[in-house]
Parts: structure tokens; C-alpha cells; sequence
């Protein structure tokens, strides 16, 4: 695997920009505009600025709160532009022949959804979320409560027990995440993914090093970067340990319902306090302590990104040069 920690030129500003890859493409979002640049099957890059929504509310801005919000914001916005760019990046490819030329009867859900593509891409979202929950939350809770009932009951009430099963319960959603990870990176077609993702680090690493945004530029560049998703991620399920441990110890544990409904209510202040851990490290990421408190995350990063060539650096610079504000210190993280 790559060295993660490169000797680059030091950077000059740290940017809001962030971004994610998509089918053939990349988004960008940066502080007033969203934009998307897919490869279409002809060879051309296709750009689009999406539409923004209402300008930041109060809550956005309010500490602890701000963090389910703007994930929840990314979500929807990154399912709409996965979609949208699988879409366009068929755009272009040659007609192949077909045996069967008959036409596919359209239902009435697949009607309602082109009509009601926002509906789509919410349910789709809310899906992806109910689905890592039930493995990264629920699954390691419910296999510790099974284990649980092998022990006698005396032993349950005591609350070094409780720390003991809370800790192996966080092992086990640590370690369904990185299988989870691992194996993704198996799946046909997501190394290409993987290379826009790479290319979107990039990118951003190039302009925050105050470079022009040129593939040669852009190339010498590392691919992993300590405010990605992937590393917040790895701090939800980090910091998820210690609340539902303290929780464990003064709410003391109850029937497997009441516990699983314990950890669905915290999901929210741990977004909220890993989204502000990820924003102060990735403010002093000069600083040993937070150094080594992102590496884990940058670690990660070897099973969710690859090194992209040209063409795929193309088309993260075309994203990112939609964004980019007239203001430069608009931007500052």
C-alpha cells in the first residue's frame, strides 16, 4: 500500500471545498456553488451546477447540531448526483445490438419516480442510512446481547461486565466497517470509483497548495486526505464506543429493544461531536496529537481510493474549477 504521508509542498490555505466521486465523475461543493463533471461514453466531459437549496439556516451554524444536518444535506445531494451521473456517463456509448427489440412495460412506480425524482433520491438516502445502521448499530448490539445470555445473570448487573460487552460490541462495528470496506473494494467496477476518488483528493490538495489545477500539477499529490469522508466515518464509529459505554454505565442496560432504541437516539449527538473532532483535527493537522488521530482515517483511505490517470484528473479539475469562489476567502476552512 501507499505511504500516506508524502513530503509535499506545505499548504497555503485549508478549503470547505470537499466532494465525491461518482460514475465516471466527480462532485464538488463548494461554498456557493455544486458541480458535477462526468465522462460521457463519446470521450467528452459533461459539467452541471446543481441546484442549491435555501441558504444556511441557524441550526446549520450551531455547533453539535450542524453535523446530522450537513450529513444528512451531503447525502441526499451525493444520491442525486451518483444517479444522475450513472445517467451520463452512458451518454454517447454505441448502440448495441439487442436479440429482444420489444419494449419494456414502464409500472406505475417507475412512472411516479420520473415525475417525482426528488422522492426517489430522499427514499434512496433514507434507505443507505437505515441499512448501515442496522449493520454498524444494530447488528453488533443484537450479536452482544445474544452472547450476553451465556452469561449467569449475577455477572450482567456488574458494571466492569457492561464496559466489557460495550467495548466488544465497538470492536465488532469496527471491524464490520473494514470488512465492509475490504470488500467493496472486491466488487467488479468500483476501482474506477475508487480513481475519482483519488482524483478528487487531489485536486483539492493541489489547490489548497496554491498550484494550478493541471493533471502534472495535480498528479504529484497524495490521494489521501485527512478531511474525507471516509475518515469521518471512522470517528462516528470511534466515538460511538466511548457515548454508548458512558451510556451503558449510568443508563445501565435494558431488554435488547430498549437498548437498540438507545443507540438509534444517540446516532445524533455522535454525528454531531465527530463532525466538530473532524473540523478542529483537520484545523490542526500541524499538530501531533491530531496527526495522529487522523491516520486511521487516511489509513482507510488505501481500500477507498486508487491513483487516477489523466483523463480521470480531467474531470476532477473541471469540478472543482465550477466551485472554486471569486472570493478566496470564502473558502477558508
Amino acid at each position: 500500500m501507499s505511504e500516506i504521508t508524502p513530503e509535499i509542498k506545505p499548504e497555503i490555505k485549508k478549503t470547505t471545498i470537499g466532494g465525491q466521486a461518482l460514475i465516471e465523475g466527480v462532485m464538488m461543493v463548494g461554498p456557493h456553488r455544486t458541480s458535477i463533471a462526468v465522462r460521457k461514453g463519446d470521450g467528452t466531459i459533461y459539467t452541471e451546477e446543481l441546484k442549491r437549496g435555501e441558504k444556511e439556516t441557524f441550526f446549520e451554524k450551531v455547533p453539535l447540531i450542524r453535523g446530522c444536518i450537513r450529513f444528512w444535506k451531503m447525502l441526499v445531494t451525493g444520491t442525486g448526483a451518483l444517479m444522475k451521473s450513472a445517467e451520463i456517463s452512458e451518454e454517447g456509448l454505441p448502440e448495441e445490438t439487442k436479440e429482444d427489440d420489444k419494449p419494456v412495460k414502464e409500472s406505475a412506480l417507475d412512472r411516479y419516480f420520473e415525475k417525482h425524482f426528488d422522492v426517489l433520491i430522499v427514499l434512496s438516502a433514507v434507505l443507505g442510512i437505515a441499512l448501515s445502521i442496522g449493520l454498524f448499530i444494530f447488528l453488533p448490539r443484537i450479536l452482544v446481547e445474544l452472547g450476553g445470555k451465556l452469561l449467569p445473570d449475577e455477572y450482567l448487573e456488574k458494571t466492569w461486565v457492561a464496559v466489557v460487552l460495550n467495548l466488544i460490541e465497538g470492536i465488532l462495528r469496527l471491524t464490520f466497517f473494514f470488512l465492509y470496506l475490504v470488500f467493496a473494494s472486491k466488487i467488479e467496477g468500483i476501482d474506477r470509483v475508487w480513481r475519482y476518488h483519488g482524483a478528487e483528493h487531489k485536486t483539492i490538495a493541489c489547490y489548497e497548495a496554491g498550484e494550478p489545477l493541471t493533471v502534472d500539477n495535480i498528479k504529484k499529490y497524495p490521494r489521501f486526505h485527512p478531511r474525507c469522508g471516509t475518515a469521518f466515518m471512522f470517528i462516528v464509529l470511534a466515538i460511538s464506543i466511548l457515548i454508548y459505554t458512558v451510556a451503558g454505565v449510568f443508563i445501565g442496560e435494558h431488554g435488547m429493544l430498549v437498548n437498540l432504541l438507545i443507540r438509534l437516539v444517540f446516532i445524533f449527538p455522535i454525528c454531531g461531536i465527530s463532525f466538530e473532532i473532524l473540523r478542529f483535527v483537520g484545523r490542526h493537522d500541524r499538530n501531533p496529537v491530531c496527526r495522529a488521530m487522523a491516520k486511521p482515517g487516511l489509513w482507510l483511505q488505501n481500500f477507498t481510493t486508487n491513483e487516477p490517470d489523466g483523463p480521470i484528473i480531467e474531470v476532477a479539475i473541471a469540478a472543482m474549477q465550477a466551485v472554486i469562489p471569486e472570493n478566496g476567502e470564502d473558502d477558508v476552512w
